[in-house]
C-alpha cells in the first residue's frame, strides 16, 4: 500500500512539472508573437484613427483620408506585411479579379490583362472610386477600369467589390444578387470599404460571424457621417486588418491584394 501511495505522489509531481512547462512555452509562444506583430509595424507613420463599434457584431474601424490610400499587391497573409490595411477584392489563386487601379495601372499586372485587377470578372459589380481630381468618392458598377468615369486618369484610384446601397434601403439586396455577392446569406467574416459626403473613408473589417445583411445594419449603426456609401470587399477567411490597436488575421490565408495606409516599408 504505502508502494502504491508513493507511485500515485510520484506521477502527480511529474505531471504537475510536464505542465508548468507547456504553460511556460504557451506563454513564450504568445510574447514572441506579440513582439514580432509590433516590430513589424514599428515606426510606421500613424495616418488613420482607429475605432471600434460594441453590439453583436463588432466592427474594427481604420478611418483615413482618401489621399493617404495605397493599393498594393500583398501576395501573403497581410500579417506578415509591414504596412496598417485591410484586405482588398475578390482573388482566385494569384489572380485578382476585382479592379484594383491606381492612376490608371492595375496593382496585379497590366493594363487589359487578366487577374492584374483591370477587371470586375464576370460581372459589373460596385467599384468605390476617389477621383482625386475633383476630391470625390462615388461607387460605380463596372466591369472594368475602361468604364470608369474619373476627371483625371492620372489622378484616381479605384478599388472594386460589390455595392452595399446604404442609401437606398429598396434597392441593396436586389443589387448584390445582380452584382453575385458570394455567401449573401451565411454568417461569415466580412469586410468593407464606406466614405461619407466629407471625405473621409473608413476600412472595416469584423471577426464576428454575420451575414451580408448583418454587416450592412452594423455599418448603418457604426459608422458616424452623413451621405454615407460603401462597398463589401472580400471575405471570409480573407477579412484581414493590420493596426497598431488589433491584427485580425482571418484564416491567416495569403490575399493577392491589399488597401494600405501610406507609410507602408
Amino acid at each position: 500500500m504505502q508502494s502504491l501511495r508513493g507511485h500515485r505522489r510520484w506521477w502527480i509531481v511529474v505531471t504537475t512539472v510536464v505542465l508548468l512547462v507547456l504553460f511556460a512555452v504557451i506563454l513564450a509562444a504568445l510574447r514572441l508573437t506579440d513582439d514580432d506583430e509590433h516590430e513589424v509595424f514599428d515606426g510606421l507613420p500613424h495616418s488613420y484613427t482607429y475605432a471600434e463599434s460594441s453590439g453583436e457584431i463588432q466592427l474594427h474601424m481604420m478611418a483615413v483620408k482618401p489621399e493617404d490610400i495605397v493599393l498594393r499587391r500583398a501576395g501573403q497573409p497581410l500579417r506578415q506585411i509591414a504596412a496598417y490595411g485591410i484586405n482588398g477584392g475578390f482573388f482566385y489563386g494569384d489572380d485578382l479579379l476585382s479592379i484594383a487601379i491606381m492612376n490608371d495601372v492595375p496593382v496585379n499586372g497590366a493594363p487589359q490583362g487578366y487577374g492584374s485587377g483591370w477587371f470586375n470578372a464576370k460581372y459589373e459589380r460596385g467599384t468605390l472610386v476617389w477621383d482625386g481630381a475633383a476630391g470625390a468618392f462615388s461607387v460605380q458598377v463596372v466591369a472594368s477600369g475602361g468604364d470608369l468615369a474619373v476627371s483625371d486618369r492620372g489622378n484616381y484610384w479605384a478599388q472594386g467589390g460589390i455595392s452595399m446601397n446604404l442609401q437606398h434601403e429598396e434597392l441593396w439586396a436586389a443589387a448584390a444578387a445582380a452584382e453575385h455577392l458570394p455567401f449573401e446569406g451565411e454568417r461569415r467574416l466580412r469586410s468593407g470599404l464606406v466614405y461619407d459626403q466629407s471625405g473621409k473613408l473608413w476600412l472595416l473589417v469584423t471577426n464576428s460571424l454575420c451575414t451580408a445583411a448583418e454587416f450592412r445594419t452594423a455599418v448603418q449603426r457604426a459608422v458616424p457621417g452623413e451621405g454615407r456609401e460603401g462597398i463589401f470587399l472580400d471575405g471570409d477567411g480573407s477579412s484581414q486588418m493590420n493596426a497598431d490597436e488589433v491584427v485580425l488575421t482571418g484564416d491567416s490565408r495569403p490575399v493577392v491584394q491589399m488597401i494600405a495606409v501610406a507609410g507602408w516599408k
